[in-house]
C-alpha cells in the first residue's frame, strides 16, 4: 500500500487478487477519524434509490463499481481495494492528501480530514 494508507485490520477473501485494470464491485464506508460516520451511503442512495445495495453489519451499504487504476475514487480506496481477494474486508486509515484532501466534502468530509475506510470487495465483473 502506498504511504498514506495504514492497515488496520484485513480479512482475507477467496480467489484472485485485485490488480490494477480490474473492474470490481465493492462496498464502502467512511468514518472520521474521530469516529463518527459520514453518511455517505444513505445521501447517495436517497439520491439514487434504484441502486444495487447490499446489506452489512445492518447497514444498507451501495454497491459501487470501479476499473481499478482509472481514478475512478480515491486513491486510498484504490489502494484499499489493490491485492483483496473476493468477499475481503479491509479497514484503513487514510491520510488526507490520499482521500478528499484540501477540500473535503463540504458538509460532510472537513478539509484535511484524516479518514477510517471500511472497504468490503463483492466481486469482479469481466470487461467482456
Amino acid at each position: 500500500m502506498k504511504r498514506g494508507v495504514e492497515l488496520l485490520e484485513d480479512v482475507e477473501g477467496t480467489g484472485l487478487f485485485a490488480q490494477k485494470g480490474n473492474r470490481v464491485v465493492f462496498n464502502l464506508r467512511i468514518f472520521l477519524h474521530r469516529g463518527d460516520e459520514v453518511p455517505l451511503n444513505e445521501i447517495q442512495f436517497a439520491a439514487a434509490p434504484d441502486q444495487p445495495v447490499t446489506i452489512e453489519r445492518g447497514r444498507r451499504l451501495l454497491d459501487r463499481t470501479i476499473t481499478l487504476g482509472k481514478r475512478q475514487a480515491a486513491v486510498a480506496i484504490e489502494q484499499a481495494l489493490l491485492g483483496m481477494k473476493k468477499g475481503g474486508y479491509r479497514r484503513v486509515r487514510a491520510s488526507p492528501h490520499l482521500a478528499y484532501g484540501k477540500k473535503g466534502i463540504p458538509g460532510l468530509i472537513p478539509a484535511n480530514a484524516v479518514l477510517v475506510l471500511e472497504v468490503w470487495l463483492r466481486e469482479f465483473i469481466s470487461s467482456n
